[in-house]
């Protein structure tokens, strides 16, 4: 059982002070109170609290955006019905419909009944609990508008999660396309070719076509060196995946993106629409405005556009207005600047993000709608030409095989 060290006074108002056990904080008050005692002071004593995050730091489960999202609604309602903290997360315990959010849920419980704030419970979670989440956890306690920011942040969770789908459906086929592709291209070039043109090749007076003599050579070069082909595309993922770490080389790729057409507009779009309603969800709960932009850098998801912000905030510490940063990093659409440059002058800045804000998801969906319908044609340009290439190193030798019988 728990120990808690309390301070308390009595009925002649003499201060005592000890450790008692107790199943939990309230617990404890309640023994407190049969004792004659008012509690001053209850929290839970420094080894029991180490203990209860050393025993989690074992295990420290996770759950999707879309489920954080949905306890985040639920404990929104739950104080907005009037419920306490404490209350509100005992009852979404009790909600429960996993494992994994039961354990996140007894380590908020246990830590908020020793008396920490929901945000510095949530830090010392960890995943889920990002900085956006545990800013937002702490706006609320900052500005007492606790169920409006939860049920904001819940509102900004939903709409990532739709976003991560709705960018991940548009990309689903042509990825199963190009996989089709590369499978058919490699059957063809291993298998089928060689085996229709080993008759061709033993006959004598017949040269090859080039096209046909690279296919072979590859069917070749596959079939007996097809284990070092494997090796270095397996080394070759582990090397990029440490190259990337590099921040110098993710803002070199990050940068290539951007300029790629099409797909560099839809990343930069999903990052406007992101970033416009971060921060007017942040700024609308009482974050300060550089607290916001620390926040909402890392969601962008793009080292260029992460750089961009770094510098938006330099300059804002040094007392400049924000849209001028913005516009001279060169990443953000006009009318974004435009909408901040008015929101500073009118001092309607949150409320001005958010309404924007629709306006850019209109345009990643818009985005996204071009991305589909421009990658499958190009999808198909590559394929007709693998497959015209295969075809001619198929027909060429044919066709000299016919004329040679002919002649």
């Amino acid at each position: 059982m728990p120990s808690f060290r309390f301070q308390a006074v009595d009925a002649s108002g003499a201060l005592s002070s000890g450790v008692l056990d107790a199943a939990d904080r309230l617990a404890a008050v309640r023994v407190l109170e049969e004792r004659g005692l008012l509690a001053v002071e209850v929290a839970a004593e420094a080894k029991a609290a180490s203990a209860i995050s050393s025993g989690r730091r074992q295990e420290r489960p996770t759950i999707s955006r879309s489920d954080t999202a949905n306890l985040v609604r639920e404990l929104a309602t739950a104080l907005e019905a009037g419920l306490p903290l404490l209350q509100a997360l005992r009852t979404a315990r009790r909600q429960a419909g996993n494992r994994k959010l039961e354990t996140i849920l007894d380590f908020l419980i246990d830590r908020v009944e020793a008396g920490l704030p929901l945000a510095k419970a949530a830090q010392e979670y960890g995943p889920p609990f990002d900085d956006l989440i545990v800013g937002m956890f702490r706006a609320a306690d900052a500005t007492g508008r606790t169920s409006e920011i939860l049920h904001q942040l819940a509102d900004l969770l939903d709409r990532a999660v739709e976003l991560r789908r709705e960018v991940t459906a548009a990309t689903v086929y042509p990825l199963i396309v190009a996989g089709l592709i590369a499978a058919s291209t490699v059957v063809l070039v291993t298998f089928l070719l060689p085996r229709l043109m080993a008759p061709i090749a033993g006959q004598t007076g017949i040269e090859l076509p080039w096209p046909t003599v690279v296919l072979l050579s590859i069917a070749d070069f596959l079939r007996m060196w097809w284990w070092a082909v494997a090796a270095a595309i397996v080394g070759s993922v582990f090397l990029w995946r440490w190259w990337i770490r590099d921040p110098r080389n993710r803002l070199l790729v990050d940068r290539i993106l951007l300029r790629i057409p099409v797909l560099g507009r839809l990343l930069r779009d999903v990052a406007v629409a992101r970033f416009t309603r971060t921060l007017g969800t942040l700024a609308s709960a009482g974050v300060p405005i550089l607290s916001a932009l620390r926040i909402v850098r890392d969601t962008l998801g793009n080292a260029a556009l992460m750089q961009a912000i770094d510098e938006v905030q330099d300059k804002v510490t040094t007392g400049q207005s924000l849209a001028d940063p913005l516009e001279r990093s060169g990443h953000f659409p006009p009318l974004l600047i435009q909408i901040v440059n008015i929101g500073e002058r009118s001092g309607r800045l949150e409320s001005m993000l958010l309404h924007a804000a629709s306006a850019f998801d209109r345009q990643v969906n818009a985005s996204l709608r071009l991305f589909t319908k421009a990658l499958p044609p190009l999808l198909l340009v590559v394929m007709a030409s693998i497959a015209a290439f295969v075809l001619a190193a198929i027909i060429l030798p044919l066709l000299q095989m016919q004329e040679a019988i002919g002649a």
